[in-house]
């Protein structure tokens, strides 16, 4: 969420509400369907007989308090009829599921959300779903989270939990429903409370989006039915402790507990595997009597591995898991079993010399390049669409996601433990979570029951995340750190879960009684700055770790644009910068986009019409996302102040969106996505734009020799100005850099908008880097003494307008497609500035589209937005999903700064 300190700044009161994390509603980019809210519900879910299995609901159907007359013991018990009631998912809100039905029209589509009645969701809702069990010799647990905010929970007709226990979104309870239990037919029914997380320990949206008119109650996780002999196995996990420097081995202690849930004494025995390494032993319970098992190297020597397969992530090694495997036996039964994955790797987070946290993984240091993670608005899980983006952040060259509240379900860490994506999950701002610490900031203060909901919450987060290799840290606070009473709860219950992750007390620069200080800092800025602003080791410049930071709106494409906004809206878009944007922010301070638009005028000149702002919007996103990551990079292995760590705010939004997004809702990619991957690539040469210095930076993880690096100056109309090369040049890996040369503060007949082509080529005279700037030789002017928490005013623009006035270049392509029989093609384009004189393609994009000229998404493109002179070309691969063709053969729609749109077939 977006954070700011009130004890540093005034902070401008926004709108919020609650959201989580996991509801299922298919197609998060799709249209509602036509409307069928009589449709019928899920069928019972059968339920497994075997010990140890544990079923998750298949859905439920849903109603109002308000449209329902009869009794909570009628509307629990099964055959009541459902007529009328709304079908939803296993992990589902309200609204997702009336979204699902046809009730409402799309609301990420112009104004529509407006239409949606809130007043509907401020009684509570039945969820209502009915399973069958085979028999009644096991016995029967209901297990669940994920419940927003609140529910009374029945079960064939009888209430077995209140809403006041059943409170919070993260708490997780397991209920014995074994004697109400029968052969046959089952219903469970929650009655969900409305939501507002200004007034429980939910999850809420604050500015990041216009927030849902249901706040996302619901059941946005699975409830599960399980099955289980006299005793039951829990909390099964393996700690892992890999010798350090050497990682020659790795040390497996297994701990879990059993339960003896029956009211004789027993015997069981407690046996499986844990990687490689078998383990067993016996142990007696008394009745109702639970006692923890420990494995250790000391009692089982398999568990000491040598040579353990370590995980790293994707940029630095290979990602390998192991598994655990228990059962529990009573008299030679399996009475239950439990099953995990995990993941062998170290992490430690110190702070520096500066007080900045820096991360090393299994030894070895890292910059934290990441970007801030959002759910669907409706909190409507889709594998496949998540999947996608994770893959996105790979292909932009991002190690981290940061999840501030609304932390996904299993699905999502284990996705980020099979790519080698680090996460670090923790607790919101703004709402209840800190109402005890943030003085006059949104959110109420800690009754007595939010406490225990806060320790819960955390046990049931910590035990879920501990073995997934991918998690780093919790944080358990954003803009502000617990209080001492706060802290010792959450800080208990991480002991307890055998966490071995760094506790970090909050995103922002502040400290805790326990785990100290955070090492991070949260300055900003949330709005526009120029791309000089990132090389300032002030403010939220690159120094420390910056949890959060950007400069604020992301103009998506025009394709996307369209899809999002009507016509009207479009106009004002580019008309009118002091107009709200609903698709902004429910923020004053966000709701327009006069900062930006001044900025864009100012630097670019005024736009023309709706095409000439997106085509400016992308060039300028595109300097200034590559330059946010360029500094942090390059200040990454400075003497004094380094940069740590840096999180873009946002890596994706959670609905159709003019900021904070580094690639929009249906995926597409501008100037924000290319400029991001143009500076996190692998082996980069790039400007500073605080001491015109050429570098390279080499984030790979061996040392690269025998480079050489260029740089050209230009006019816009293609005169060369400056030209300078050196070679024998040597980079050591992971993330070193080098300065190559300096640019002249002054060049003789250089006008006022220049370009700077850097070119890097290895020994073989390979091209492996091409970064083209567009700069001026008047400077941006900041205004650091009246800069507030969200920016830093900019009193002078750089003058880029001479841009406008570059001559048409002539842009030809070349293209085939192959498919690979997986489901994958790769398209291949070869693109030549074809100009006769001296004029640069500046920005060339291309574009994969199918039918209609509509782009096929996802698409993970080598390189995009490229800069070529006259008579140079690039080869650039595509790779998609051949289905999402749609049967329509492919092409491409190539672009450009100065050049005409053309499409020329791919097939």
């Amino acid at each position: 969420m977006l954070h700011r300190l009130a004890l540093v700044h005034a902070r401008t009161t926004a709108l919020a509400v609650v959201g989580l994390v996991l509801a299922v509603t298919a197609g998060t980019t799709r249209a509602a369907p036509v409307p069928h809210p009589a449709a019928p519900g899920p069928r019972a879910t059968t339920i497994g007989a075997a010990p140890g299995s544990a079923t998750a609901l298949a859905g439920y159907t849903i109603q109002s308090t308000e449209k329902v007359a009869e009794s909570a013991a009628a509307v629990s018990s099964p055959g009541y009829r459902t007529a009328g009631w709304y079908p939803a998912g296993p992990r589902s809100t309200v609204l997702a599921a009336l979204l699902a039905a046809g009730v409402y029209p799309d609301p990420f589509h112009s104004t529509h959300q407006k239409r949606i009645p809130a007043e509907d969701f401020k009684v509570p809702w039945w969820f209502r779903s009915d399973f069958n069990v085979p028999g009644t010799t096991a016995r029967t647990y209901l297990d669940f989270s994920g419940v927003i905010s609140a529910a009374d929970v029945f079960v064939n007709g009888r209430r077995i939990a209140a809403a006041s226990t059943v409170a919070g979104a993260y708490t997780r309870h397991e209920l014995d429903v074994t004697d109400l239990i029968k052969a046959g037919t089952n219903t469970v029914a929650f009655r969900i409370q409305p939501n507002n997380p200004r007034e429980h320990l939910t999850m809420g949206w604050l500015d990041w989006l216009q927030p849902p008119p249901d706040e996302n109650m619901g059941i946005v996780r699975d409830v599960t039915v399980r099955r289980g002999g006299p005793v039951a196995l829990r909390d099964a996990h393996v700690v892992t402790a890999l010798a350090m420097p050497s990682m020659s081995s790795a040390d497996l202690t297994v701990k879990a507990r059993v339960r003896n849930d029956s009211s004789a004494a027993v015997t069981t025995t407690v046996s499986g595997t844990a990687g490689p390494a078998t383990v067993s032993r016996t142990v007696s319970l008394a009745p109702h009597e639970t006692k923890t098992v420990v494995f250790s190297p000391a009692d089982h020597p398999a568990l000491r591995l040598r040579s353990p397969r370590v995980w790293w992530p994707a940029a630095m090694g290979g990602q390998p898991m192991y598994r655990l495997d228990l059962t529990a036996t009573v008299n030679g039964a399996p009475s239950d079993t439990a099953h995990e994955s995990f993941g062998i790797r170290d992490v430690r987070a110190p702070l520096n010399a500066d007080d900045a946290r820096q991360y090393r993984i299994n030894g070895r240091p890292l910059l934290i390049k990441g970007g801030g993670w959002s759910p669907d608005e409706f909190l409507r899980w889709d594998r496949t669409y998540v999947e996608d983006r994770l893959k996105y952040a790979l292909d932009l060259g991002l190690n981290t996601l940061r999840l501030e509240g609304h932390i996904e379900p299993d699905e999502f860490f284990d996705l980020a433990d099979r790519y080698g994506i680090l996460t670090l999950p923790g607790w919101e701002c703004c709402d209840k979570w800190e109402g005890e610490v943030n003085g006059t900031e949104a959110g109420e203060s800690w009754d007595t029951p939010d406490f225990a909901v806060a320790r819960a919450s955390m046990a049931a987060e910590a035990a879920r995340l501990r073995h997934h290799p991918s998690v780093i840290s919790f944080l358990i606070g954003s803009d502000f750190a617990p209080n001492e009473d706060i802290e010792e709860g959450y800080v208990d219950a991480l002991k307890a879960a055998d966490w071995r992750t760094p506790v970090v007390p909050a995103a922002s620069d502040s400290s805790a009684p326990l785990t100290g200080g955070s090492g991070m800092r949260m300055t900003g800025p949330y709005d526009w700055v120029p791309p000089g602003y990132w090389y300032d080791k002030r403010e939220g410049g690159a120094t420390g770790f910056n949890s959060e930071t950007s400069a604020g709106p992301d103009v998506p494409t025009l394709d996307t644009l369209r899809r999002m906004m009507s016509p009207a809206e479009l106009e004002t878009l580019w008309r009118d910068p002091s107009a709200a944007q609903f698709h902004r922010s429910p923020s004053p301070t966000f709701a327009t986009l006069r900062l930006y638009d001044a900025a864009l005028a100012g630097r670019y000149g005024p736009p023309t019409g709706l095409e000439d702002y997106v085509r400016k919007a992308q060039l300028a996103q595109y300097e200034n996302v590559r330059a946010q990551f360029e500094a942090y990079a390059r200040n990454a292995k400075d003497s004094s102040a380094p940069s740590t760590g840096v999180i873009y705010w946002m890596f994706n939004s959670g609905w159709t969106s003019l900021q904070w997004q580094l690639l929009d809702r249906y995926l597409d990619q501008g100037g924000a996505y290319f400029g991001a991957k143009k500076a996190n690539e692998p082996l980069h040469v790039q400007y500073g734009y605080d001491n015109r210095a050429v570098s390279v930076v080499n984030n790979r993880a061996s040392a690269a020799s025998g480079l050489t690096a260029r740089v050209t100056l230009f006019n816009t109309d293609g005169a060369q100005k400056y030209d300078r090369t050196v070679s024998g040049l040597s980079v050591a890996g992971g993330g070193a850099s080098r300065t190559a040369l300096t640019v002249p503060a002054s060049i003789a007949g250089l006008s006022t908008t220049y370009l700077a082509r850097l070119l890097l080529t290895d020994a073989g005279g390979r091209e492996v880097s091409r970064n083209v700037y567009w700069l001026s030789t008047t400077a941006d002017v900041l205004d650091y003494g009246n800069g507030t928490w969200f920016h830093t005013p900019t009193t002078s623009y750089a003058d880029l307008r001479g841009l406008n006035s570059m001559g048409r270049a002539t842009v030809t392509a070349t293209a085939s497609t192959a498919a690979d029989g997986a489901g994958t093609s790769t398209t291949t384009v070869t693109v030549r500035n074809a100009g006769p004189g001296k004029t640069p393609a500046l920005l060339t994009d291309v574009h994969l589209v199918g039918a209609r000229g509509a782009p096929v998404l996802p698409v993970r493109w080598s390189d995009n937005q490229i800069s070529l002179w006259p008579g140079e070309s690039a080869t650039l691969t595509a790779a998609y999903r051949t289905g999402d063709l749609r049967g329509s053969a492919p092409k491409l729609r190539i672009s450009g700064w100065n050049a005409p749109t053309v499409t020329v077939p791919a097939g």
